[in-house]
């Protein structure tokens, strides 16, 4: 099979490495992939969101199935675009269509469908520019700390959690009247704030039948013991140790089959992964957001906890008989550390030289921003690199990550060395 994956970061990479292992591929292609996906198919320079470069791509190169890494596309309709085209209607596309990756496109639209099929979450209300004053009101009835969700995309920086009531109405106020995340702000989500431990939790879906992958947890904030601004991930850890198997079934009963059975009911046509963000509170899983597709850094240890032929799996669910297929785990754990440049999640620089990638053992090397200049690998981005390791402890896996992160130079490297410090 010649398969086509869409996007450039750390999970997309990660797709590569685990789709290089199977023996039904041909010829992988990435777009736009990274100095990583480079080692291990074609990359081709197209913008994820060019719907008919992508065409013009399946063609040339014969593509037999596309599997979208960023949610953007999704949201944007690719899925939709293919099914619609005589050429490429054939051509199985892992993600969901349009109306379903609207719960990862609207917060709003994603809490209502929570609600509506009683699957626990957060009490919310959504407003807007016209009736700000009520979000006003609204927020005086909860306790501080205030949240704060933009309703569209944001590039993982709408969420906003305030201590005090004033700095909360004058951030509702610039989210909705001065724009402060672009259109994603038009709407605004107030949830009440669920004090607890978050872990993730993916699904792999045919529309009917799914697989629960490994649980993991990621760490969002740049700063050590989870402090300072967010980032779009630190680190993961897989599996996360408080999910047992009393946990595992409250998540499937309430939460797992629930979301497949309600996308069913609301003729949501699904064929891909889900991401269920989720909170422990007082032992009880409560779902915090969806998202329609793997996230990053946790692709990075979860794929290689998976035995199984992913490349088997993706064909399973683009026919519909994902239930005739088994999973198969690794029991250890994986760590994966990110090395980002200095200054992100802020201002940075791009365009450094990284050394030492050949003298990593016992990890393997995730490439996110990274690009080839010459013979040379070069920073293009605010994560740069992802190192995971497999050990039978979690902090045995760590050891190796960090020990590994310390082999690879670039000028204002950092990485945090706390992944993992809650568990």
């Amino acid at each position: 099979m010649n398969i086509l994956i869409l996007g450039s970061g750390g999970r997309e990479h990660t797709f590569a490495w685990k789709l290089a292992q199977s023996p039904l591929l041909n010829k992988l292609y990435i777009a736009p992939g990274n100095a990583g996906t480079a080692t291990l198919g074609e990359n081709i320079n197209i913008k994820v969101d060019s719907f008919t470069a992508v065409k013009s791509l399946c063609k040339d190169k014969e593509i037999n199935m596309v599997v979208v890494g960023p949610e953007d596309p999704l949201v944007k309709g690719i899925h939709d675009f293919f099914l619609a085209d005589a050429d490429l209607k054939n051509i199985p596309v892992i993600g969901p269509q349009k109306a379903a990756a609207e719960l990862e496109g609207s917060k709003d639209f994603a809490k209502d469908f929570l609600f509506r099929h009683n699957i626990p979450t957060a009490a919310y209300k959504t407003f807007t520019s016209e009736n700000l004053e009520q979000g006003y009101t609204f927020l005086e009835t909860l306790k501080a700390p205030y949240v704060l969700k933009a309703d569209g995309l944001a590039a993982g920086k709408g969420v906003l959690i305030l201590n005090s009531i004033k700095e909360a109405k004058g951030e509702l106020k610039e989210m909705l009247t001065e724009a402060k995340f672009g259109s994603a702000s038009a709407k605004v989500v107030i949830e009440e704030f669920l004090d607890g431990i978050e872990l993730s939790v993916f699904l792999l879906t045919d529309g009917n039948s799914y697989k629960i992958l490994p649980t993991a947890k990621d760490y969002k904030r740049i700063g050590e013991g989870d402090t300072g601004l967010n980032t779009g991930g630190m680190g993961a850890i897989s599996p996360v140790p408080f999910a047992d198997g009393v946990f595992m079934q409250k998540i499937e009963e309430r939460i797992v089959k629930p979301t497949i059975e309600g996308l069913k009911k609301d003729n949501l046509p699904y064929k891909g992964f889900i991401f269920i963000g989720l909170i422990k509170v007082d032992d009880e899983p409560i779902v915090i957001e969806y998202n329609v597709r793997m996230g990053d850094p946790e692709t990075e240890a979860v794929l290689p906890r998976i035995k199984s032929d992913l490349l088997e799996l993706f064909q399973a669910v683009g026919k519909g008989k994902l239930a005739e297929k088994t999973l198969e785990l690794d029991p250890r754990f994986a760590t994966t550390v990110m090395m980002v440049s200095g200054g992100y999640p802020q201002v940075y620089e791009k365009g450094k030289n990284i050394t030492g990638i050949e003298n990593v053992q016992d990890s393997i090397v995730f490439h996110a921003g990274t690009k080839i200049e010459g013979s040379e690998i070069h920073t293009n981005g605010g994560r740069v690199l992802a190192l995971t390791s497999l050990g039978e402890k979690m902090n045995e896996a760590l050891a190796n990550s960090f020990a590994n992160a310390d082999k690879i130079k670039f000028e204002g490297k950092y990485y945090r060395t706390d992944i993992g410090f809650d568990l």
